[in-house]
Order: C-alpha cells, then sequence, then structure tokens
C-alpha cells in the first residue's frame, strides 16, 4: 500500500513555518492551521487562516507527554507514527494538494515553542520528502563500512 509519504511531490514547493499570533502577510501564501484547537484569543478575522487541518496536529496525549517530557527526537517519531493514521493521512493529502497547486503554503501554529512544535515537524518531514536519494540506504553503508576496513587494513 502506497502512503501519502512516499508519493513523489514538486521540488520547487516552498513550506515555511510561521507562529498563530505573528501578523498574516501576504507572501504567506495559504496559511494553513495544524493544531487541534484554535489558537487562544485570536479571531478568525485577524488570523486570516485559509486551511484548518485539525488531522495533522499530535494527539492530546502525544502533546501532553511532550509537555511533560519534552524529547524532540522521540516526539518527532511518536508524531509521524501518528500521521500514518487513516485520519491523518487524508490530511495530508489535502495539504499535498494544496502544496502542488500553490507556489507557497504556510504552515500555522500557536504554541509558544518557536523551534519545537509539531508545524516544524511536519515542514521538516515534507523537506525530507523532496531531498534527493542518497548513498545512506543499507546498500550505500555497506559499500562505505567495507571500504573503511579495507583501509583500516592498510
Amino acid at each position: 500500500m502506497k502512503t501519502p509519504l512516499r508519493d513523489e511531490r514538486r521540488l520547487d514547493m516552498t513550506v515555511a513555518v510561521k507562529r498563530a499570533y505573528d501578523a498574516p502577510a501576504s507572501s504567506d501564501g495559504d496559511r494553513v492551521l495544524v493544531d487541534r484547537l484554535w489558537p487562544r484569543g485570536l479571531t478568525k478575522e485577524k488570523a486570516r487562516i485559509d486551511h484548518w487541518l485539525k488531522g495533522l496536529a499530535p494527539s492530546t496525549e502525544l502533546r501532553q507527554w511532550y509537555h511533560a517530557s519534552p524529547n524532540w527526537s522521540v516526539f518527532k517519531k511518536r508524531y509521524f507514527h501518528e500521521l500514518s493514521g487513516p485520519e491523518a493521512a487524508a490530511e495530508l493529502e489535502t495539504l499535498f494538494a494544496l502544496i502542488d497547486r500553490r507556489p507557497k503554503v504556510t504552515l500555522i501554529y500557536s504554541s509558544s515553542n518557536q523551534t519545537h512544535n509539531n508545524a516544524v515537524a511536519l515542514k521538516e518531514l515534507i523537506e525530507g520528502m523532496r531531498k534527493p536519494p542518497s548513498s545512506s540506504g543499507p546498500t550505500g553503508s555497506a559499500a562505505t563500512r567495507g571500504t573503511a576496513r579495507r583501509r583500516s587494513r592498510r
């Protein structure tokens, strides 16, 4: 079964992240809220959200776990696992369709942590899909290990 995460995507897309409480700009392109809850104290007019994809938000359980135990790498692993579920898969397809149609998409979040939040993780995931294949796979790494062993024997 092919998942949306494995599909080929446009390489010229631009995905940005921005806090919901920062002023919207015309350069944001389509603004996509990726939180489960609406940002506290923010009106719809002021937020200027074009799309709200609640299914891309981490579960309440994961969000609460991360708040109590801020381990970024474990959070991302668990979050990406959640994104493989059926609700998130449909929302990812919607997001990918937006990215394919628009020159710029900005992922909007409300977290006070501007470097470690679900929008940043989602952007990393999307950008990781655009990278060309490298030799870090099983074949490449095995070949590199063999070369290193041969050099160390000399």
